[in-house]
C-alpha cells in the first residue's frame, strides 16, 4: 500500500473525490480527511489517531527497543549465580516478550500525544481552510487513482506519495 496526499480546496470537492474513489472500488476505510479544527466534515471519512499522531511509528520503535531490553535483561538474569532453578531459555523468552509488550504500550502512550511529523508540511494549508486527503492505495493502482483525481478535480493538488504505510493503520 502507498499513501497518496492531496490538498483539496473545499468540502464539496472532497465529497466528490470520495464518491469517485468508492466507485473505483477503493474502500472508505482507506480514505482519511484532515481539516481545520471545527470544520464540519459531514460524512467524510475523518482521519483517526493513527493518521493524525505518531502512534504507529512509536509502537514500532517500542516493539524493537522493548524486545531488545527484555532480551538483554533475560541474558543478565541467567548470568547471575543462583538463578539456575528457572529454565534459562524460558526466562530469556519471557523477559523478551514482556519487554516487547511494555515497550509497545509505553511508546504508544507517548506516540498518541505527539502530532505526526508527516503532517507538518500541510499545517499551513489546513489552517488556511484546505482539506488534506490521505488515500491508501495498492501499489499497482497508484497511477490510476492519481489520474482519476487529476482528470476530474484539477483543483485537488497532489502533494506526494508516502512509499510505505504501516500494515495496521
Amino acid at each position: 500500500m502507498r499513501r497518496l496526499y492531496f490538498l483539496v480546496p473545499d468540502i464539496p470537492t472532497a465529497h466528490s473525490i470520495v464518491d469517485e474513489l468508492l466507485l473505483a472500488r477503493l474502500a472508505e476505510k482507506h480514505v482519511h480527511v484532515i481539516a481545520r479544527e471545527g470544520t464540519p466534515l459531514g460524512n467524510l471519512p475523518e482521519a483517526g489517531l493513527a493518521q493524525k499522531t505518531d502512534l504507529i511509528p512509536a509502537i514500532e520503535r517500542g516493539l524493537g527497543f522493548g524486545g531488545a531490553t527484555g532480551t538483554l535483561a533475560g541474558l543478565v538474569a541467567i548470568a547471575i549465580p543462583g538463578s539456575g532453578v528457572i529454565s534459562a531459555g524460558a526466562l530469556v523468552v519471557a523477559l523478551a516478550v514482556t519487554g516487547t509488550a511494555l515497550g509497545a504500550w509505553i511508546s504508544s502512550m507517548i506516540g498518541i500525544s505527539v502530532e505526526s511529523p508527516r503532517l507538518k508540511p500541510y499545517e499551513r494549508a489546513i489552517e488556511g481552510g484546505q482539506l488534506l486527503m490521505m488515500v491508501d492505495v495498492p501499489a499497482p493502482r497508484v497511477s490510476e487513482i492519481e489520474t482519476l483525481i487529476a482528470r476530474h478535480h484539477p483543483t485537488a493538488r497532489p502533494e506526494g506519495i508516502e512509499p510505505d504505510i504501516p500494515a495496521f493503520p
